[in-house]
C-alpha cells in the first residue's frame, strides 16, 4: 500500500466512493525526492466538519514517517493527531508516539491513539472516527 505513490494516490482518491459521508475531497500527492512523497489535503463532511491532513511517506520503506491530522468544525480545532514523541508521558506509552490532542488545553491534553500507524493508511480510521462521533 505504501510502497508505490500511484497506488497510494488511488487509495486517497477513491475514499469518497468508499465513505459516503465524504462531501468533498481535495488532495495533493507528489514526490519530493525519488523515494519520498508528500500527501496533503482536506476532506469535508456534513455539519461543517473537515479533516485537514499532511503525510510524508517513504515509499522505499513503505512507511509514513510524519503526519498531522486536524479535525475542525466552523474553523475551530476539535482535536488533532501528531507523532511528536512525548517519552516522559507514561499515559502515551501504549501507542507511542501516536497520540491525540483534545480539549480542554488542546495543546497539552494528550490521549493515546491506538488507531494510527506508520505502516498503513490512516485516513480510513480517521474518516470512520469522524463518522461515528459527529455524523
Amino acid at each position: 500500500m505504501l510502497t508505490d505513490i500511484n497506488k497510494y494516490a488511488e487509495i486517497i482518491y477513491s475514499l469518497p466512493q468508499k465513505y459516503f459521508v465524504i462531501q468533498r475531497l481535495e488532495a495533493s500527492i507528489y514526490k519530493i525526492s525519488p523515494n519520498i512523497g508528500r500527501v496533503s489535503g482536506v476532506i469535508n463532511f456534513k455539519k461543517e466538519i473537515e479533516l485537514k491532513f499532511v503525510e510524508r511517506i517513504n515509499f522505499n520503506t513503505g512507511r509514513i514517517y510524519f503526519y498531522s491530522y486536524e479535525i475542525r468544525q466552523y474553523d475551530q480545532i476539535l482535536y488533532f493527531y501528531d507523532p511528536q514523541p512525548h517519552p516522559n508521558d507514561p499515559d502515551l506509552a501504549l501507542t507511542f508516539p501516536h497520540h491525540k490532542h483534545v480539549a480542554p488545553d488542546i495543546k497539552h491534553n494528550r490521549k493515546p491513539a491506538s488507531g494510527l500507524s506508520f505502516d498503513k493508511p490512516n485516513l480510513p480510521f480517521l474518516i470512520q472516527e469522524i463518522s461515528d462521533q459527529f455524523l
